[in-house]
């Protein structure tokens, strides 16, 4: 069971109780005491915690958790260790929208912080930074020495920003550990909830994301960027790595180191960028795939598929550079 410093976790949970909540049989488990103390993902998830699998992509991490029960569907149990309790289900993501909601009932929307100051209250506590006029900051959080929050920013509690760090004008930041020497320009909104619902009927579903965003040293982050924070596994933009304006990054997102993304471009939920990756503007990368080492992806691209290290591709969908290069001369 990992902490959660943004979110305040419910439980533990009587399996059974989980159980009824999702309509599974309820003669599942063993122990009728038996308690769940936390939901995780497949990798972090302890003795003690609840995880889900729903694609067989993921079997090198389902067969390995260590978790105590999995939600997931008859097809999909063989990738999961034989102690671990199979919780079968018709539609996984409504399940786990539904067991998410009972451990965090207030991480389904992002709810305004009440416990905002102006900045002319806690100078005091923040001796080394410098900042702009009508700037808010939110309780526990740390500022390294010699950073700079600009005019009409807001960060919001428990946020962690390191040394030298700068922060642009009309900047939102909440849920995010930030590292030394990160540039977030003007307008950037960081560790807002992703687009996570469930379509049900007549109404969506809000799903709730506990997880958090982490920008490791050196990364810069254009004007009006915004970056979703995880589900329940957090959002990374890795060291030194430059990203242009109006870029949008997803929840769950793992973006590696030095790598270099240009303007309008957008990335869906999950999926795993490597180091040194260079891509054009107004490029899309769909979601849950793994883009591998010095890619290149040309602007406008529209990746659908995998792609492995040190291969440049381009077109919709995108193709490997050679094979587009054949198209156009047809």
């Amino acid at each position: 069971m990992s902490e959660n410093q943004f979110f305040e976790r419910k439980g533990p949970f009587p399996l059974s109780d989980i159980v009824k909540s999702i309509g599974c049989n309820p003669n599942f488990f063993k122990k009728e005491n038996f308690e769940i103390h936390s939901f995780e993902s497949l990798d972090k998830a302890s003795s003690n915690d609840m995880t889900f699998l729903n694609s067989s992509k993921y079997q090198n991490l389902s067969l390995k958790t260590k978790a105590a029960a999995c939600i997931t569907t008859s097809n999909l149990s063989k990738f999961l260790p034989e102690k671990c309790i199979k919780l079968d289900v018709k539609n996984v993501l409504f399940a786990v929208t539904q067991v998410a909601r009972m451990f965090y009932p207030n991480a389904d929307m992002d709810l305004p912080d009440k416990n905002l100051s102006d900045i002319n209250n806690l100078k005091n506590l923040y001796p080394h930074i410098k900042f702009g006029t009508n700037v808010l900051i939110g309780k526990n959080v740390k500022i390294g020495k010699n950073s700079y929050i600009s005019s009409n920013s807001i960060i919001e509690s428990n946020v962690s920003i390191g040394e030298n760090c700068i922060i642009g004008s009309f900047v939102n930041i909440r849920n995010s550990l930030i590292l030394n020497n990160v540039y977030i320009q003007d307008g950037c909104k960081i560790g807002v909830k992703g687009f996570g619902f469930i379509p049900n009927k007549n109404k969506n579903i809000r799903t709730p994301h506990v997880g958090k965003v982490i920008l490791e040293e050196g990364v810069e982050i254009g004007a009006n960027s915004t970056i979703d924070r995880g589900s329940l596994t957090d959002t990374i933009v890795g060291r030194n790595t430059f990203i242009d304006n109006q870029v949008h990054i997803a929840h769950n997102v793992h973006i590696g180191k030095n790598c270099m993304i240009a303007g309008q471009a957008g990335f869906a939920g999950s999926s795993i960028i490597g180091d040194n990756v260079v891509i054009g503007g107004q490029a899309g990368i769909s979601g849950h795939l793994n883009i591998g080492n010095n890619v290149k992806i040309g602007g406008g691209s529209g990746v659908v598929n995998d792609i492995p290290d040190n291969t440049q591709v381009m077109g919709y969908p995108a193709v490997n550079l050679k094979e587009f290069v054949k198209q156009r001369k047809k």
